[in-house]
């Protein structure tokens, strides 16, 4: 990011911050490195800490419809206690380590649409502003991607992903919210499905695998919600595309594991900053799936996950729309 001035609360005339991400994508669990390049403003200042935020974008469902906000989800203090002097330059390196459910944000080196950040708060002298605003690409672990290459290598397709705020019951999740992916059923399902929508919840042992399945209804029948969950192992040596199928069929057949009221019962709040407060989330989300949201539609074709994304105009809108939110991010700190 350029060099950004801190004019809200620490006044013209202070420090200046920039926040260098190490290039390299990282994984859910792992290690994000860098560096924040500190500039002394036109005097000395005493810098009580460098705090590093976690920031999604995350669509949430409430009585009064949809909307979307920015939640904090993790932060960590990496620097502080030292006297900067008057334009004096400095480095304060980091490594910190991600939560396991951090989204993935692309893959195979296209972007999903999901938008997370790194913003940095830096405190001096009793005031603190964050001064920068930093755009996180995430990654897919190998057995993620080797699920999701397994439904690829069934004729599923990539529709879109997104951010639900909420709480998945019934599982150990730690995040206030959670990824979806939806699938384009393979033609051999697509008399019975509608799409599946799929959500890792990774943890250091695993990580667990949540298919929810929109059924397609009869001619006097209605259409049906089903979910399952499968637990694998982040080193599990398996026939992935055997094993996918099976969870398929499983969905397919399975019609009261989790209900609606158990398996997306409603949320604890969660209060590390969210703009929102106790929204609750509803066990049908087939009715917020129109028109592009935060998960901007990647288009692929059946041949696979892996090779049927396509770029191009697609692509780019989500590349826009990924810039627009951190320049409308950057617009308000300087608003502020």
């Amino acid at each position: 990011m350029v060099f950004k001035r801190l004019l809200g609360s620490l006044g013209v005339g202070a420090p200046t911050v920039d926040t260098v991400l190490d290039p390299a994508p990282v994984l859910p669990g792992g290690t994000l490195t860098g560096q924040v390049h500190l500039k002394g403003g036109q005097a000395d200042f005493d810098i009580e800490h460098i705090t590093l935020e976690l920031v999604a974008r995350v669509e949430a469902e409430h009585e009064d419809g949809e909307s979307e906000g920015v939640v904090v989800f993790d932060r960590f203090t990496v620097g502080g206690g030292f006297r900067l002097g008057a334009e004096e330059p400095r480095s304060v390196p980091f490594r910190v380590a991600l939560p396991w459910e951090t989204p993935i944000t692309e893959l195979y080196g296209q972007p999903l649409g999901i938008v997370l950040g790194v913003r940095t708060e830096l405190a001096v002298a009793g005031a603190k502003d964050k001064g920068d605003l930093d755009q996180l690409t995430v990654t897919a672990l190998p057995v993620q991607e080797a699920v999701l290459e397994a439904f690829g290598q069934l004729g599923f397709g990539f529709k879109s992903a997104d951010l639900e705020y909420g709480h998945i019951g019934g599982t150990g999740q730690q995040l206030p919210f959670y990824q979806e992916i939806e699938l384009v059923p393979a033609p051999e399902y697509a008399h019975r499905l509608n799409e599946v929508e799929l959500t890792f919840l990774a943890a250091p042992g695993g990580l667990d695998v949540i298919l929810e399945g929109d059924k397609r209804g009869g001619l006097f029948s209605s259409g049906q919600d089903a979910v399952t969950r499968f637990t694998v192992g982040h080193h599990d040596v398996r026939d992935w595309t055997a094993e996918v199928e099976g969870w398929v069929r499983q969905l397919l057949d399975h019609h009261a594991t989790y209900g609606a009221h158990s398996a997306y019962g409603a949320h604890s709040t969660y209060g590390h900053g969210t703009p929102y407060t106790d929204h609750g989330h509803h066990g049908h989300h087939d009715d917020h799936r129109s028109g592009p949201g935060v998960g901007t539609a990647v288009a692929a074709g059946a041949a696979g996950l892996a090779v049927g994304v396509v770029g191009g105009v697609v692509a780019a809108e989500v590349v826009d729309e990924v810039g627009d939110f951190f320049e409308g991010e950057d617009e308000e700190e300087d608003e502020g």
